[in-house]
């Protein structure tokens, strides 16, 4: 039997998502949107955190301002592992949301809705 077929990227990820956020599925308090730009805030993460490399590649990765969907492409990871990464790190100061795009379900983009009329005056 050939054992080298299941070490390389193909095989899939080698510990599961639950693994490595400890069975949370969701992060403590707000969870983070997927257009959400988060931040480092440059405060020295001390002990306060016991790091997984999941941790400390975030960590990383928001050293300049990233949107939460753009951290699950780049790093590889679930949407929900990097959900729950950040709600750690943000719960020890480590990381801030700087940016959200408001979503309003009672009130249309007008934007959108010039599109659609001249769309309907074309026909």
């Amino acid at each position: 039997m050939d054992q080298d077929r299941w070490l390389d990227r193909e095989a899939g990820p080698l510990v599961r998502p639950y693994a490595m956020t400890q069975g949370r599925t969701r992060p403590r308090g707000e969870t983070f949107d997927l257009i959400a730009v988060v931040a480092a805030t440059g405060e020295p993460p001390g002990d306060r955190l016991r790091y997984s490399p999941e941790h400390q590649d975030i960590l990383r990765r928001c050293e300049t301002p990233v949107a939460v969907v753009d951290l699950a492409a780049d790093s590889g990871l679930p949407l929900g592992v990097v959900r729950v990464v950040l709600g750690d790190l943000r719960d020890h100061g480590l990381v801030r949301t700087i940016a959200t795009i408001e979503r309003s379900a009672d009130r249309p983009n007008l934007g959108v809705l010039r599109e659609v009329l001249d769309g309907l005056r074309a026909l």
